[in-house]
């Protein structure tokens, strides 16, 4: 039997303008376009999705109250992946007690972190 997953949506008012981003800048894999709202992996069972603000469930939002964390184990050559592509709002490599990570924005404000957990311990709960 399939285990359970989760898909993590963000509303936009515009989900033509920032499809590119996530399928050309991020490279995610557009699983399911339904018209109003495009389904993307991230890895194995780890969805997100963009839905049109205007026709979905909830309305786009002008400010962003929320984070995507995407734990990768090339932190860095993410990081290098994005200056180079010129993403804005990129902050620089940082390091805290159990993580080593960085924030941007998509091309709508959301804030997106990518991180690895670099404490051993912490990183076998997931």
């Amino acid at each position: 039997m399939q285990k359970d997953y989760s898909i993590t949506f963000f509303y936009y008012d515009d989900i033509l303008a920032v499809a590119p981003f996530y399928e050309d800048v991020l490279g995610f894999e557009l699983v399911l376009d339904q018209g109003m709202a495009r389904i993307y992996r991230i890895a194995g069972q780890c969805y997100f999705g963009i839905v049109d603000g205007n026709r979905g469930h909830l309305k786009h939002q002008e400010k962003s109250a929320v984070l995507l964390t995407i734990v990768a184990q090339d932190v860095e050559g993410w990081h290098a992946k994005l200056k180079a592509a010129g993403v804005p709002g990129l902050s620089d490599m940082l390091r805290g007690r159990f993580c080593e990570h960085f924030f941007f924005e998509d091309p709508a404000g959301y804030a997106i972190e990518i991180q690895r957990f670099h404490n051993p311990d912490v990183a076998k709960l997931f």
